[in-house]
């Protein structure tokens, strides 16, 4: 008895069925990127900013006055207090600077409600206080300092009240 394979007749894959599969997946494929890629543009087209121009300038003016205030050499150091906020402003020698016009803002790190102003007075030389009670959580705050003679010197801090 021979086992002889014998032909059937019907369906046979050929070199062409498996090109035309493997062409049908990629395409398949590069149509479904496709539409991601468009759906992805219409709904973020990239623009962060309606107003980039202006961003650009406000950012150069603000790193000239940090390059200002680099060469001013002036240092901050904020606390938070149990009634308020302390300021303490020196030299690049360490040395306490007195008769600064200060005024800050405190508000939450992720919403603008609630926002606080602020309005420091000298309590002793270098050392300026702001009365800000019922505070708890975290605070974002800015100061922004004035000598007497022009300079300007603005500082940004993350304050924790218990």
């Amino acid at each position: 008895m021979s086992l002889a394979h014998t032909p059937r007749a019907g369906f046979r894959i050929t070199g062409w069925h498996f090109l035309a599969m493997i062409v049908g997946f990629f395409l398949i494929v590069i149509a479904v990127d496709t539409a991601f890629v468009v759906a992805a543009v219409k709904t973020f087209p990239g623009e962060v900013s309606s107003t980039p121009y202006e961003d650009g300038l406000a950012y150069d003016k603000s790193f000239k006055q940090l390059q200002a205030q680099a060469r001013l050499g002036w240092r901050a150091t904020a606390a938070a207090e149990p009634d308020g906020v302390a300021l303490e402003m020196s030299d690049r020698t360490g040395q306490p600077i007195a008769g600064l016009a200060i005024v800050g803002e405190l508000e939450r790190p992720a919403t603008e409600a609630g926002k606080r102003p602020l309005k420091f007075r000298e309590a002793r030389p270098g050392r300026y206080v702001a009365q800000a009670g019922g505070l708890t959580g975290a605070w974002d705050f800015t100061a922004h300092a004035t000598s007497r003679s022009g300079d300007h010197f603005a500082a940004d801090r993350r304050l924790t009240w218990p």
